[in-house]
């Protein structure tokens, strides 16, 4: 088994309590990001009819459902909204939970759609995750239209310079996993997130790798000390 075929088998160990331990860890706060992720998506690409969004590394459907809560709040007519995942166990959950949003299988470095299809996509959390990142940012640039948005919600890894950016690190690495393998009974899942933070990227690289792939950044933030980076870019 290589490495992605390890993750991928990790998430499908903690898929049924994947929803309950996010919210636990998080506080709730994460729903706040996606949240403004969405309504600045919509707000930027400008347009009332949309035809096609994809939420890639959808998991349980959290993005895929505030693509569609934010949408019906903001008056926006969206044709078609899909989520993509590799795990099984995930995509089960998300089926159950949105029945009304398509959900098919596959890997964000072979994506099953046709070029120039969609007008926005989202990774949220799952972008640390994919090996082969060169080649699945190359695969959005491919799917998206011309002037398309891509909306990352990521943990990316920024200088400690602060004594919050160290409150929030201590968080990250010391009670983060010891919380989350309690309700999950997954430690190492839980170990597992701190430590793929650390060997991703920080903001600035992750945008070189976006210019390098085609796209043109629009919009970065940093949420809650650091610990959630937002950025959004425009397929060029």
């Amino acid at each position: 088994m290589d490495k992605q075929e390890k993750i991928v088998s990790m998430f499908d160990e903690i898929a049924s309590t994947y929803d309950i331990t996010n919210r636990i860890l998080s506080m709730g706060i994460d729903r706040t990001w996606r949240n403004k992720a969405c309504n600045l998506a919509y707000r930027y690409y400008g347009k009332k009819e949309i035809q096609s969004i994809i939420d890639i590394a959808c998991g349980t459907g959290d993005m895929s459902d505030f693509w569609q809560k934010t949408a019906i709040v903001g008056d926006i007519n969206v044709k078609q909204i899909i989520g993509l995942d590799p795990s099984a166990n995930m995509l089960e959950l998300a089926r159950k939970k949105l029945p009304n949003i398509k959900f098919v299988q596959g890997s964000a470095d072979l994506l099953p759609f046709k070029s120039r299809s969609a007008d926005l996509m989202s990774i949220s959390y799952g972008l640390r995750n994919v090996i082969k990142r060169k080649e699945a940012l190359e695969e959005f640039a491919r799917v998206l239209k011309s002037e398309g948005l891509l909306v990352i919600l990521e943990f990316t890894k920024n200088p400690k310079s602060s004594l919050l950016d160290h409150l929030s690190d201590f968080y990250l690495n010391k009670i983060l996993p010891f919380l989350g393998g309690i309700i999950s009974r997954n430690k190492e899942a839980y170990t597992y997130l701190p430590n793929s933070i650390e060997g991703f990227l920080s903001t600035q690289n992750l945008c070189f790798e976006l210019k390098n792939a085609g796209f043109e950044v629009i919009y970065t933030k940093a949420f809650s000390m650091n610990i959630s980076t937002l950025v959004i870019a425009k397929k060029i």
